[in-house]
């Protein structure tokens, strides 16, 4: 079974930046598209960032277009969302998803299209 586990979040001030991993274990991640998702309190999952399983194509969220960055580097089985210029707005817990697939070009937020969860990382963003 493919586990996924998130790492890097912690309290930065607005405008600092924090890179979070996460490292798959028990299944190639290579075989997997990858998402980053977010969830702050009272709210619903948010998708925020995908990449494909050959790095060929990712995506973002407005809300974090131009500041946040998704790579992956499969030898690793580890994927990055590096997030810069953070914001309040940006506080959440932060989860990786992945879901394997035959497509290469494949990347999708929705968060019902996932099937293996991370527990997640806290990202907390003072003013």
């Amino acid at each position: 079974q493919l586990q996924l586990v998130e790492s890097g979040g912690g309290l930065v001030e607005a405008g600092g930046s924090l890179r979070l991993s996460c490292v798959a274990s028990g299944f190639p991640l290579d075989d997997h598209a990858v998402g980053w998702f977010r969830q702050a309190p009272g709210k619903e999952r948010e998708g925020i960032s995908c990449i494909s399983k050959y790095i060929s194509s990712s995506n973002y969220a407005d809300s974090v277009k131009g500041r946040f960055t998704i790579s992956r580097d499969n030898a690793k089985s580890t994927v990055y969302l590096q997030m810069n210029s953070l914001e309040p707005e940006d506080t959440a817990l932060y989860y990786c998803a992945a879901i394997i697939t035959t497509v290469p070009h494949m990347c999708v937020m929705t968060p019902e299209m996932y099937d293996h969860w991370g527990q997640g990382t806290q990202v907390t963003v003072s003013s």
